[in-house]
C-alpha cells in the first residue's frame, strides 16, 4: 500500500513513479507519462493545480485519493 499524505500536493513522478530516482519512487498509478497526460486531457485523470509556480505542476493529494477510490470501486 502506498503511503500518501493526508493533504498536500504530488508531483508527477510521485503519481506514476520514477524507477531512476534515488531511491526509486514506486508508482501509485502505474501508467506512462504520455498515458497520464492523455487521461488528464480526456478528463479520466484529475486536472493539475498550476498555482504553485510558473514551472511547477502538481496534483492535490485529495484528487489522487479520489481517483484511487473510484478505480477500486469500479473493479
Amino acid at each position: 500500500m502506498h503511503h500518501l499524505p493526508a493533504t498536500g500536493y504530488l508531483r508527477l513522478p510521485h503519481i506514476i513513479g520514477d524507477p531512476r530516482a534515488e531511491p526509486p519512487i514506486p508508482a501509485v498509478i502505474p501508467v506512462s507519462k504520455s498515458t497520464w497526460w492523455a487521461g488528464v486531457k480526456s478528463g479520466r485523470y484529475p486536472q493539475p493545480v498550476r498555482t504553485l509556480g510558473l514551472r511547477i505542476t502538481a496534483w492535490r493529494v485529495e484528487d489522487i485519493r479520489a481517483l484511487i477510490q473510484q478505480a477500486a470501486g469500479a473493479q
